[in-house]
């Protein structure tokens, strides 16, 4: 049984930990490019560093977190996020500024939503699809709250003085972090007809077929996030709405987000999430589209910025939930550690591809390469469904 306390704490942690490292670059970026008078590729750069650490470390983190609980590894991630931010805001050359993404890099691994759902897993089991929706609800308005937060801060200041602000939020999930209970998941007692019952992917070959798409659906979401986490303020401004309305406008994303997420928390109990992942899949390249239409109609630029937060959201979801109807919870840290790992290497690349994309085709190219992207989750999903139906009925 996971209790609310705990479910509330993660969830809070998890609001400022995505706020202080994964979108500070979204944030910070062009001030950072401008101040220190390198390039945008450079800048950028760190970001997709760190999340190649994420990848790298995935599968050492998931086993960590499967044999010694959430507890201990995500407050070693809280420190090394504060670090991360301090050695970003003291950084003067490329080699300092890079070995703090490295750092922060292991945090995020440590302390972001995958780090949280092993450890929901872990003490609950089966049991943990609800809490990891829940814990989503106040991680989905990072965006929303740190963005306008940084952009304040910086403001009054400057940029190395908001980070400096960061690593002290980065400080307060330590007690947050220590309400994780380091027991594990018991199975009660059950009929013999239920211990009997075979799970939903069972063959070595279905197995890999399931976890290769699940692994692509969920790299092509990370690409995705990653690129509009560091540019989506960019492609709005570049578009032509004013740099203050782009900071205010991309926060619809976090509500668009938290929105969806608490629809399925308060009406989703009774759907698949085989089938939340195709519906939230159709949010993705209708957000695109409308975004190509930013620079015309202020609605459109809305309907980018909520539509993409929607999709994204319960895809976030769907990414802890799957591997509970798909594979074994008991090995879930480790087991879904080893499929995503491929998600943040592709990720690393995503802000430096968007960057160019940008540079050579304008924001409307970086929407177009979305749209792309989009499709084949979308594709990707509907095979998953088709085909864990045809398991569960029994066909090949």
């Amino acid at each position: 049984m996971i209790l609310r306390r705990t479910v509330l704490c993660l969830g809070l942690a998890q609001l400022i930990s995505w706020g202080i490292s994964y979108y500070l670059i979204g944030g910070f970026g062009e001030q950072i490019t401008t101040d220190l008078g390198w390039s945008r590729d450079r800048v950028y750069g760190g970001f997709s560093v760190a999340l190649l650490v994420m990848g790298l470390t995935s599968p050492v983190a998931g086993r960590l977190i499967d044999r010694y609980g959430g507890r201990r590894v995500m407050i070693v991630g809280s420190l090394l996020n504060a670090a991360g931010c301090i050695g970003i805001a003291a950084s003067h050359d490329v080699v300092a500024y890079y070995m703090a993404w490295v750092c922060l890099g292991l945090a995020m691994r440590l302390t972001l939503y995958d780090a949280a759902f092993a450890a929901l897993a872990r003490i609950g089991g089966p049991e943990a699809r609800w809490p990891i929706a829940q814990i989503t609800l106040l991680g989905g308005l990072a965006s929303t709250v740190f963005w306008p937060l940084g952009h304040l801060l910086a403001e009054y200041f400057g940029w190395r003085g908001a980070l400096l602000a960061y690593a002290g939020f980065a400080l307060l999930t330590l007690p947050l972090h220590l309400a994780i209970p380091e027991g594990r998941y018991r199975e009660a007692p059950a009929p013999e007809d239920r211990l009997l019952r075979p799970a939903p992917i069972v063959e070595r070959r279905n197995l890999a077929v399931a976890g290769g798409l699940y692994a692509l659906i969920m790299a092509l979401a990370n690409f995705l996030n990653a690129g509009m986490s560091a540019h989506m303020i960019g492609i709005l401004a570049g578009l032509g709405l004013a740099a203050s309305t782009s900071v205010w406008v991309a926060t619809l994303r976090g509500v668009g987000q938290s929105s969806a997420r608490l629809c399925e928390v308060l009406f989703g109990r009774k759907l698949d999430p085989l089938m939340l992942n195709l519906i939230a899949s159709l949010f993705l390249p209708l957000s695109f589209v409308a975004g190509l239409f930013s620079g015309y109609l202020g609605a459109a630029a809305i309907a980018f910025a909520f539509l993409y937060g929607v999709g994204n959201g319960l895809l976030t979801i769907t990414r802890g939930t799957l591997p509970l109807v798909l594979f074994d919870h008991r090995t879930y840290g480790a087991f879904v550690g080893r499929l995503i790992a491929p998600s943040f290497v592709l990720s690393a690349a995503s802000p430096i591809i968007y960057a160019f994309a940008i540079n050579r085709f304008g924001q409307a190219g970086a929407l177009y390469l979305s749209i792309g992207v989009s499709v084949v989750i979308l594709a990707a999903a509907a095979l998953l469904l088709a085909l864990a139906v045809s398991w569960r009925n029994g066909g090949e």
